[in-house]
């Protein structure tokens, strides 16, 4: 299966979004959804592509999350984080092609080797963790005033699930941990200041749909001023190069103000 993920433009995502009236009004075609059930096969690669089971897909990636379906008059809705749809090129018993959302012909066909089943006996999707606490300090100079900070980044529970697209241009929705971040300031010996912080913290400045496929990476310690104590903390989507950076101020009251970093 090819793994390589690439970054498609909106206008992509928008497109594969549309038909939403359709589906609800027209009947889905259960001969069609009959036909599909089974292990498919990539023609090109000649792996293990998908696996079928009454309105499910499983991936042969372990990554990627299984996701429901129809298929409706020429077209096969597919549905995860997105509604993506699919227009059918070609369907037989054993043989089903589809046009990517790369403009591609993604040819496919049944296998007949129980063997290839074996690529889908772990059901568990693979979830990326963060394997270990990252620990980090600053101490920095205010007024004559030594301040330590410390920065601990933890491994959650709390799963984000990332839209991304195959080489060939078909949607898959990976899972990943996010993190809570804990952070305290020290004057000496005494605790000034400790607090979780989690994304759901982050709503109010970012988009719902941005901060659903972002977690929270890391917190850098920026100083002390007159405002308080001041945090910088990386938003990022898993596995690329898109980030966002927000400004956290800890008031000497020990109020938050939490804003998009300039």
């Amino acid at each position: 299966m090819k793994k390589l993920v690439i970054e498609l433009c909106c206008v992509i995502v928008l497109a594969a979004c549309g038909n939403g009236k359709e589906q609800n009004t027209v009947e889905e075609d259960s001969t069609a959804k009959a036909l599909l059930q089974g292990v498919w096969i990539d023609d090109e690669t000649e792996l293990p592509l998908m696996r079928i089971e009454g309105d499910t897909i499983y991936y042969a990636d372990p990554q990627n999350i299984p996701v429901s379906f129809k298929i409706i008059r020429d077209t096969i809705y597919v549905y995860g984080s997105n509604t993506v749809t699919y227009k059918i090129d070609r369907q037989t018993e054993y043989s089903f092609w589809f046009h990517s959302l790369a403009d591609e012909i993604v040819k496919l066909h049944k296998s007949e080797s129980p063997e290839d089943a074996l690529a889908f006996e772990n059901r568990e999707v693979e979830v990326i963790p963060t394997t270990e606490v990252v620990k980090k300090d600053s101490v920095v100079m205010y007024k004559g005033t030594r301040y330590r900070g410390y920065v601990y980044i933890n491994p959650s529970k709390m799963k984000v699930v990332r839209s991304s697209y195959s080489e060939g241009g078909i949607s898959v929705d990976n899972v990943y941990y996010d993190n809570v971040i804990h952070i305290c300031v020290y004057e000496g010996r005494r605790m000034l200041y400790g607090k979780d912080i989690t994304k759901k913290m982050f709503a109010g400045i970012f988009s719902e749909e941005t901060l659903s496929q972002m977690i929270l990476a890391d917190m850098n310690f920026m100083g002390v001023d007159n405002k308080g104590y001041r945090y910088q903390a990386t938003l990022r989507v898993p596995e690329s190069s898109v980030y966002s950076l927000a400004d956290i101020t800890i008031g000497f009251d020990n109020r938050t103000e939490i804003k998009k970093a300039e």
